[in-house]
């Protein structure tokens, strides 16, 4: 199964469209998940014509309230691995609030796989025995407007891989 990973599009005018380069990237996706701060469905409607969308509400997602693609978080089971989606997270993890706290906050208990974004830095890292995976930002990485990144999550016979994915313009 392969599930497209993005966060952070921050794209607020009805105008402004995904980048080409992002749609690319995420064709042949079985499942988009994307980590917050949309800002407008329209972003979700151009994803989900790739594949069914997951989307956890980022901080600016006001508009989104009525959406059900959106929740503060989800908690899906996939191929045997249980997989947490969520808009904020602090990572590396703070002493105040360690990886076990956090996910029983957000998920209700631990989780094999944690999506999550906020901070526009693509990370994938093996923590604690939870894949961590942030797919930075395809529209403002670092908080600067370039091309980004984006995450492609492969689960293959009980395995998980993740990677990021540089896009270009």
């Amino acid at each position: 199964m392969r599930i497209g990973l993005i966060a952070d599009t921050h794209l607020s005018r009805p105008d402004e469209e995904l980048p080409p380069a992002v749609l690319r990237a995420l064709d042949g996706s079985d499942l988009i998940l994307h980590a917050g701060d949309v800002y407008l469905s329209n972003v979700l409607d151009a994803l989900e014509r790739i594949a069914p969308v997951y989307c956890a509400r980022g901080n600016g997602d006001h508009t989104l309230r009525d959406d059900p693609r959106v929740k503060d978080a989800h908690v899906l089971t996939l191929q045997g691995k249980r997989i947490g989606l969520v808009h904020g997270l602090d990572y590396p993890e703070p002493s105040w609030r360690p990886l076990e706290r956090a996910m029983q906050t957000e998920f209700g208990g631990p989780v094999d796989i944690l999506v999550y974004g906020d901070s526009h830095v693509p990370v994938v890292d093996f923590h604690k025995g939870v894949l961590v995976v942030n797919p930075g930002s395809p529209t403002l990485p670092y908080g600067l407007a370039r091309p980004g990144h984006l995450g492609i999550l492969e689960l293959v016979d009980g395995r998980a891989q993740a990677r990021i994915i540089a896009l270009e313009r």
